[in-house]
């Protein structure tokens, strides 16, 4: 492993965001270079008008020596024409290069951006919901848009600014040296002042930059967290609260803003400072050498030409110094997203399942504790035999493992001890996207994506018909309500299906479930939302769709356990009783209990 490979920073009691693959420095330009790689052909060009472009200013700075020596000096009408005719042409090759140049660069910046987008977006669907659990959605979006958005426009600009300023500063001092070998050493002498401050200063701009956009990433978190519950904010009257909380991390971004502006604009008034300096002390010994008669007016005219380009180059460098800097620290947190560690990925060689999948599900010795408290076992060893098309009704109080148990069939987290068993393999030993098409899951709180009736459906199963969506809902019995809408299965459902009540969203989540067609049903007590009528209707369709199919149901009414073959009862994450809804009242003191308070509410 080289130096330069990420490695992973663990800490107790440190956010997740902070434990994730921390990239060395270096790290950076690599990573940048291998999105550029692929439009090498682009990068070239870009480089090639760059050097078109620089190369016609430094000529310039000979056209400037001409006019004044041949032309204004000589007094030579005819070469004054000729050498301004000249200067046009340069100026007009120049600025082809520039529009070339641009274009391809911040077609680049763009391009490059995208892809950053896609390639972070793609890994962070492999992460496990633990790292979801420990690192806010804000700042996840703060990193996709704010430090890409940054780092385009490095990329697009600001690199091609930095790249264009140092070739002409090293192609003009080539041509001072050329013109006046001393006073070219004079400005050498003056080079390494000028590099001192961008060297100590900039190091203190990136490190303020990275503060910045971590700071701005916070802001992005409590906006995405405030907004999301705006309902319970509005309903408790907590507005002024959020007020102050928003306005003070806003006053938290602004000071980190406030030291990075001032270590910024402390860089590059230096550097002029030191540039300009230089130039007018370097001005008077050229101007006592042309009195001397060492050198011609043109030579010196044409020296403080490239004097002024170095100059001009050298202030641009640090100008966009910050903004590379800035850039460096967003790429640095792109970078830790894209190699965060996929804690739950597909075996390297996986095995299949035999088809057709039968459903059959064997927990032997199944412990289980989340990450992020290890010490409090949520499942404990854990044996349980399902035969297929079997229904399983779970029952204990809350904190009793039954929505862990959901997690782990789908394998969103890994056992801490012991295997679960899908028609005899071990489901570690299968690929992740086989084994959770054997699933269909409709939770407690139902999930309903801001697009139309008929996507929502369709999410199950993407190559559906539309009369295969609808047939689905009318087994859910959600067709009644869709067709009241203006727009029917087109109608846009809004941000978490915001234009639905709790058991219209239910509905559309079963008829989801039920157009999926999987061998295995979780269903998270998937009645609990809707009213007499409507519970009793979507229990038939929930009849028929789970025939022939093995059914985990999580159950908080009595009729949910009476239609079950088995009811697993757990407590503390262990099973304690098993049986029927009649056999559990008369062994279990604790069943007992939960039918009177829950199930027969």
């Amino acid at each position: 492993m080289t130096d330069k490979t990420p490695h992973l920073v663990v800490a107790p009691n440190v956010p997740v965001s902070a434990q994730v693959a921390v990239p060395p420095t270096l790290a950076v330009l690599p990573w940048i270079g291998g999105f550029l790689k692929p439009y090498r052909n682009r990068v070239l060009l870009a480089i090639l008008f760059l050097l078109i472009g620089s190369l016609s200013w430094l000529a310039l700075g000979q056209g400037v020596r001409l006019l004044v020596d041949d032309g204004f000096v000589a007094n030579n009408n005819a070469r004054l024409n000729q050498i301004t005719l000249g200067i046009l042409l340069l100026c007009m090759l120049s600025s082809a290069a520039v529009f070339c140049r641009f274009y391809l660069m911040t077609w680049l910046g763009e391009r490059v951006s995208a892809d950053i987008r896609n390639r972070v977006y793609q890994h962070m669907l492999k992460l496990s919901p633990s790292f979801y659990g420990e690192m806010r959605t804000g700042e996840v979006i703060s990193r996709f848009t704010a430090d890409t958005t940054l780092l385009q426009s490095v990329v697009g600009s600001s690199l091609s600014m930095a790249l264009r300023a140092t070739v002409t500063a090293i192609g003009g001092l080539l041509m001072m040296a050329l013109t006046s070998f001393k006073m070219t050493g004079l400005v050498l002498l003056a080079v390494p002042l000028v590099l001192l401050p961008i060297i100590v200063l900039g190091r203190k701009v990136r490190k303020l930059s990275r503060v910045s956009q971590d700071r701005l990433a916070e802001v992005g978190a409590y906006v995405d967290e405030s907004l999301h519950e705006i309902h319970t904010v509005q309903s408790y009257g907590h507005e002024p609260r959020d007020k102050q909380l928003f306005a003070d991390r806003i006053e938290q971004v602004m000071q980190s803003a406030k030291q990075r502006i001032f270590y910024r604009a402390l860089l590059i008034a230096a550097v002029m400072l030191l540039s300009i300096t230089a130039m007018v002390l370097i001005s008077w010994v050229g101007a006592r050498d042309v009195m001397a008669g060492v050198v011609s007016a043109g030579e010196l005219t044409a020296f403080m030409f490239y004097a002024v380009m170095v100059a001009g180059s050298a202030a641009t460098i640090s100008e966009v110094t910050g903004d590379i800097q800035r850039a460096a620290g967003a790429t640095e947190r792109l970078i830790e997203l894209a190699t965060a560690p996929v804690e739950i990925a597909s075996p390297a060689v996986p095995q299949a399942l035999c088809a057709p999948v039968a459903g059959a599900l064997s927990l032997h010795q199944l412990s289980f504790a989340y990450p992020q408290v290890a010490d409090k076992m949520v499942l404990q060893q854990l044996n349980i035999d399902i035969q297929p098309g079997e229904r399983i009704a779970l029952v204990g109080p809350s904190g009793a493992g039954k929505t862990t148990l959901f997690q782990l069939l789908q394998r969103f987290y890994q056992p801490t001890t012991g295997q679960i068993l899908l028609d005899g393999t071990d489901i570690s030993q299968l690929d992740l996207t086989q084994l959770r098409a054997q699933f269909a899951l409709v939770p407690q709180e139902s999930v309903i994506f801001a697009s139309s009736v008929l996507e929502n459906v369709r999410y199950g199963r993407p190559d559906a018909t539309e009369q295969e969506v609808i047939n689905a809902c009318i087994a859910a019995r959600a067709d009644g309500f869709i067709a009241e809408f203006s727009d029917g299965y087109a109608t846009q459902l809004g941000e978490r299906g915001v234009r639905l009540s709790g058991g219209q969203k239910q509905r559309i989540a079963i008829a989801r479930a039920i157009l999926a067609d999987r061998p295995v049903l979780l269903l998270d007590e998937a009645t609990s939302s809707l009213d007499a009528l409507s519970e009793q209707q979507v229990q038939q369709a929930l009849d028929n769709l789970m025939q022939g199919k093995t059914t985990l149901i999580i159950a908080h009414r009595l009729a949910t356990v009476l239609n079950a073959d088995r009811i697993l009862l757990l407590e503390h994450g262990r099973l304690i009783a098993s049986g029927t809804h009649q056999q559990l009242l008369l062994s279990s003191p604790l069943y007992k209990q939960l039918a009177e308070l829950q199930l027969l509410n």
